[in-house]
């Protein structure tokens, strides 16, 4: 668009970018913004904060207690996070394909396609469950063709032989994977609670680890060296008491769960600390309510973050780690305005004076 253009439609911002600290300035037409001043266009804003839309990199739409989520349902839950300021959704395994929420002016969405797990090893419904796990690397390829560039592994679940975490897959079978997901132009992640299935995934070079909650010091280091993000999800973890209570019938799985949620603040501070790229997701779905993600923010500038920090994990950060925009001419509207600077007071992020989506208000 060059400056001579113009639209009846076009709107104005101006403001000030928290993470830079320098004036920021943008024009909205249709669903895209544009850097170059357009003519005729309406300024709706001359002060405050103006930042991208919130990244909710951890998330599931097409989930809810008892499943059978319809796509109706999927898109008050994708409102709700709209709501909230994540305008972003990378949804981490669905039962629901949520592809025809890609017309809605609400969030955008990076998918990984269904969970893949074994036989009687993860929540029944949730995902695809392979009766033989050397049948991973074809599922991979059916998941990578099904997302928007990501597939999704269960690494860790509980084994009822054994009455704890356990891994669901070997060596072998993750390097398979791994290159499966690659050779289609997939990244992949896991799912793991515990340490024991870390040593392999990290080893078979998967990109992503979600939890992450059971990271021993020489697992974090593996995680900077290979480049592996984390998205610790830490208002899920808060779950863990809970969960351990409903199994009493594993005792060691219980008590293992109490251990890790124990251990989870000074696990993901030492991951931060040791430069592990860290990112924020809240695992809406199941026990966790959309619309959350300003509480996954202020809880990660609990563990050192700080409050610049922990926006930049939720916001720049995660949008180049997904290969998304930045407010960039082009770029898809997607911002939040705000009356006062979020790293003196992230709450702010709770009252935003506009929810810019796709070029729309949300109201």
């Amino acid at each position: 668009m060059t400056g001579s253009e113009s639209s009846s439609t076009a709107r104005h911002f101006r403001g000030r970018d928290p993470l830079s600290d320098e004036p920021i300035e943008l024009w909205v037409v249709g669903d895209r913004i544009s850097r170059v001043p357009v003519a005729g266009a309406t300024t709706v804003v001359t002060d405050g904060w103006i930042v991208p839309g919130l990244v909710d990199a951890h998330n599931h739409v097409g989930i809810a207690p008892g499943l059978g989520v319809t796509i109706e349902q999927a898109r008050a839950f994708a409102q709700a996070d709209a709501r909230a300021g994540a305008l972003l959704i990378r949804e981490v395994g669905s039962p629901l394909d949520t592809h025809p929420l890609d017309g809605d002016a609400g969030p955008q969405f990076i998918r990984s396609g269904k969970h893949i797990a074994r036989t009687k090893r993860y929540l029944r419904g949730y995902g695809v469950e392979l009766d033989d796990p050397d049948d991973l690397s074809a599922e991979v390829a059916r998941q990578a063709a099904a997302g928007d560039g990501w597939v999704k592994l269960v690494g860790d679940w509980i084994d009822r032989e054994v009455g704890d975490l356990a891994p669901l897959w070997n060596r072998s079978q993750l390097e398979g994977a791994v290159a499966a997901a690659h050779g289609a132009g997939a990244r992949i992640t896991a799912h793991v609670f515990g340490s024991d299935a870390l040593d392999d995934l990290i080893a078979a070079g998967v990109d992503c680890i979600e939890h992450g909650t059971g990271l021993h010091s020489d697992q974090i280091d593996a995680l900077v060296a290979n480049s592996i993000a984390l998205v610790p999800t830490m208002i899920q973890v808060d779950n863990f008491p809970e969960i351990a209570a409903g199994a009493d019938k594993y005792p060691t799985y219980a008590a293992h769960m109490r251990k890790l949620h124990a251990a989870a603040p000074d696990t993901f501070a030492a991951a931060r600390e040791a430069g592990v790229a860290m990112y924020a997701g809240t695992d809406a779905g199941g026990f966790i309510e959309h619309g959350r993600i300003v509480d996954e923010i202020e809880r990660l500038a609990g563990i050192g973050f700080g409050a610049g920090g922990a926006l930049a994990a939720a916001t720049t950060e995660p949008r180049r780690w997904l290969g998304t925009g930045i407010l960039d001419d082009g770029d898809r509207a997607d911002f939040l305005v705000l009356d006062d600077d979020p790293r003196a007071d992230l709450s702010t992020l709770r009252r935003p004076r506009a929810v810019v989506c796709a070029g729309e208000f949300v109201s």
